[in-house]
């Protein structure tokens, strides 16, 4: 079978808002206001990873507040590897959450093997499937029309970068004034050298060369899969240009030599590690979550070099067929997922809207904790420039078998050509 892929590109988030706005109702009154609760007393299971923003910007609280007798037990893993072996084991015995996510990386999987794990939200809550771009729907739909999840976030790609370390480094700290020094990756890394020159103690340019590796191939149409479903990890040249490109910088002492969402990592952000990180929109609310209060006002979101276009990421929720409250369950999802509601996670915590509604609401927003960044047109214009991507069965495994090796270059001195080969045996392994 062929693996299916996005079918339109990320400027159609942009371009088809007003169009399916008038079409589709997103879900309408009953999801934003999360319906009715149901008879007697709902305990619901969650389960997620990282920080996509629910808990933080209150929606838990204020659907238990509308729907008396709900309650909602909530639980995340940082790591979303680490969370996808666990959600496995878990799918496999039978006992499961009532409201998991699945991540981007993962969906391509779920559609085309694991699709009997999971019930039919277009059945379970058919309002609330309406209303997105059409390539955000149909890569969560199987071959047969089932529809595995509602869509949270999509992943646009910029840079944040803490501006009191450049400005000790004797760098412009003002986003236009950086950007016109960042119209490639190429000037991103003389930056980092500029950087490493006159940086503070114990700081790097940026946080990991895993990192900068997968925001340069976040920029491609064809990544691990090409348009006929067929791997192509290791023989397109994107990749291993982007790999060899993010090894030299580990090589270079251009990294801090960290490996992402570990302990140390997240210390980071308020150590000041590193002074860039390539981020995704939904990186800003993990950013504040980790960075807190010190951080305010230190970090700041430039474009990406060259104002180009990428996509890291993006979620859904789901609903395990194991579970058995499957229609209260489909009832949080659709009012975590409404229009209004993603214009609220955008506002609180940077996770970008996939919803076409909420996408017309967000293009003057700005984001008081990083500097009063326009976020809303940063991402945006990201958004509009992101290419068409092809999805694969284990786009998850190549991307963190790569980072692995990476991370070997930079933190234990494996040459690249060796961290290479040991990211394919991996992949052979659990690929095969």
């Amino acid at each position: 079978m062929k693996n299916r892929r996005n079918t339109t590109s990320l400027v159609a988030i942009a371009l088809s808002g007003a169009l399916l706005l008038t079409a589709c109702g997103g879900g309408g009154d009953d999801a934003a206001s999360g319906g009715s609760g149901g008879d007697g007393d709902v305990t619901l299971d969650v389960s997620l990873f990282g920080t996509m923003g629910f808990e933080e910007a209150g929606l838990f609280d204020q659907y238990e507040a509308d729907n008396p007798g709900v309650t909602i037990n909530y639980e995340s893993v940082q790591e979303e590897a680490d969370y996808w072996t666990a959600l496995q084991t878990r799918l496999s015995g039978g006992e499961t959450p009532d409201l998991v996510g699945l991540e981007v990386g993962r969906i391509t999987d779920v559609t085309t093997n694991q699709a009997d794990n999971f019930a039919d939200m277009s059945e379970l809550a058919p309002d609330a499937v309406e209303g997105y771009p059409e390539w955000k729907t149909a890569a969560a739909t199987t071959e047969d029309g089932k529809v595995v999840g509602l869509g949270t976030d999509a992943g646009p790609m910029a840079i944040c970068y803490r501006s009191d370390l450049l400005g000790q480094a004797g760098l412009p700290t003002d986003p236009a004034e950086l950007a016109a020094r960042m119209t490639s990756w190429d000037d991103y890394l003389a930056l980092g050298r500029e950087y490493q020159a006159s940086a503070p103690a114990g700081s790097a340019w940026t946080d990991a060369a895993s990192g900068l590796y997968n925001a340069i191939v976040s920029t491609e149409t064809e990544i691990y899969y090409d348009d006929n479903g067929d791997p192509i990890w290791d023989s397109n040249p994107a990749v291993r240009d982007a790999f060899d490109t993010a090894a030299a910088a580990g090589e270079e002492g251009l990294t801090a030599k960290l490996q992402q969402f570990a302990p140390e990592w997240n210390q980071g952000f308020t150590s000041g590690s590193f002074a860039t990180i390539a981020c995704p929109a939904w990186m800003l609310g993990y950013i504040k979550g980790q960075a807190g209060d010190e951080g305010a006002n230190k970090w700041n979101v430039v474009q990406m070099p060259g104002g180009m276009g990428g996509n890291w990421g993006g979620s859904y929720l789901a609903v395990p067929e194991a579970s058995d409250q499957q229609e209260e369950a489909a009832k949080l999802a659709a009012f975590l997922t409404a229009p209004e509601n993603q214009v609220t996670l955008f506002n609180e915590q940077g996770a970008f809207p996939s919803r076409s509604e909420a996408l017309t609401q967000i293009g003057d927003v700005t984001n008081e904790y990083f500097m009063n960044a326009p976020i809303g047109q940063i991402f945006g214009e990201a958004a509009e420039a992101a290419p068409v991507q092809v999805l694969g069965i284990n786009d998850s495994i190549y991307r963190v078998q790569l980072s692995n090796a990476l991370t070997s270059v930079e933190a234990n001195g494996v040459s690249p050509d060796d961290a290479w080969k040991a990211a394919g045996r991996e992949i052979e392994n659990q690929a095969s």
